[in-house]
């Protein structure tokens, strides 16, 4: 795997769940940004030269400890994790959800005690539910929030290089 360089951006994807990783590909080429693709287990992916696959070893947040190890400004981290997109934006990244939430400073504080709270109530036996269903609406959302933010970087001058 190749370094980038340092004004480059680079899109990190916690892959094992995510649903959006086509919708990334696409992204990724029409601006000419580096894809990871981050698993435990081997997923496929386009053959580009763009398009890196790592798959680490199984265990308990491996896929996390390498995107957060990397992550940095002029990374864009997608992840329903909260956990990891807290350590992506403490480390200067830009954190994205599967449906288009950006996680920032602002409201990953929020975030990760909402999901505390729901984990705490989960192992007192209470029914919580899940997610909501992944729609058509949040597909839309996150292509304009992983555009936007890609722009953006662009802007601040990471990129130039790509």
């Amino acid at each position: 795997m190749t370094a980038p360089t340092s004004n480059s951006i680079t899109i990190y994807i916690d892959a094992d769940a995510c649903p959006v990783k086509q919708e990334v590909y696409r992204v990724a080429e029409r601006h000419r940004v580096r894809v990871i693709v981050v698993s435990n287990s081997p997923i496929a992916v386009p053959r580009d030269p763009l398009i890196e696959r790592v798959v680490v070893s199984a265990g308990m947040d491996k896929a996390d400890d390498f995107i957060a190890e990397r992550s940095a400004k002029g990374v864009i981290v997608i992840t329903a994790d909260v956990p990891l997109a807290a350590r992506a934006v403490k480390a200067g990244a830009v954190a994205l959800a599967p449906n288009g939430k950006p996680f920032n400073e602002d409201s990953i504080g929020m975030a990760l005690a909402t999901r505390n709270l729901m984990d705490e109530l989960r192992s007192a036996g209470a029914v919580t539910g899940g997610p909501k269903p992944f729609s058509p609406k949040d597909r839309s959302a996150f292509l304009g929030a992983l555009d936007r933010e890609i722009v953006r970087l662009k802007r601040v001058g990471f990129g130039a290089d790509a």
